[in-house]
């Protein structure tokens, strides 16, 4: 579908999920990340960059666990992460949008939950190409977790929580020869009708990740 296509059905409030493609299994069970795996730091960042370009096959399990727990999984005995937030309040949600449905990552169990059996890339946002990259992350900020946080300021620490998740995917990204792009031109309602959000969860950016069509 193309973008023009997806604006046009996104401001008739029309851009909706596809049918799943194959089983969506209720849980997801991810192996543990590989922890020594990638380049050095300096490396990933002389790589870091933008691309629109993928190709359609998915990632293994083992690369979507380690490129999960980089964004934001368990790093420390205490439950602490890979990525910081404000007064600890853990407020942003990943959400991970297959083709076989939409799940949400739980970093404690270093798990996927269910949470829509049906093809959500289409939705995550109006280009073209995230209708058939391997997967596109979601980034929701929920309210009720920040509630040591002032309430004029909880979009604005979400927003910078989300963005230092976005980072370490980039970084992931880099260090493991896959491309990505953070996307803020996106459909935030129809994200949020199909994702099932409450009124208090705010949809804040996609992300797409996946191989790159090309080597650079």
């Amino acid at each position: 579908m193309t973008t023009l296509t997806k604006l046009a059905l996104g401001m008739m409030g029309k851009l909706r999920p596809q049918p799943a493609l194959g089983n969506s299994d209720a849980l997801i069970t991810l192996p543990q990340p590989d922890r020594k795996a990638g380049l050095p730091l300096m490396q990933a960042l002389a790589k870091r960059q933008s691309s629109r370009d993928y190709r359609p096959e998915p990632l293994p399990l083992e690369l979507l666990s380690g490129l999960l727990w980089a964004a934001c999984g368990v790093n420390r005995a205490d439950g602490g992460r890979t990525a910081p937030s404000a007064l600890n309040a853990q407020e942003i949600d990943i959400f991970v949008a297959l083709p076989a449905g939409a799940y949400r990552y739980n970093a404690s169990s270093h798990r996927l939950h269910l949470v829509a059996g049906a093809d959500l890339r289409r939705v995550t946002g109006y280009q073209d190409f995230v209708d058939t990259a391997p997967l596109d992350l979601v980034y929701v900020a929920n309210y009720p977790r920040m509630g040591l946080v002032p309430a004029a300021q909880r979009e604005a620490y979400a927003h910078v929580a989300a963005g230092a998740i976005t980072q370490n995917v980039y970084l992931f990204a880099a260090s493991s020869g896959l491309a990505t792009v953070i996307r803020a031109w996106i459909d935030r309602s129809a994200i949020a009708d199909a994702l099932g959000l409450s009124h208090d969860q705010q949809v804040l950016l996609s992300q797409t990740v996946g191989y790159p069509a090309a080597v650079p």
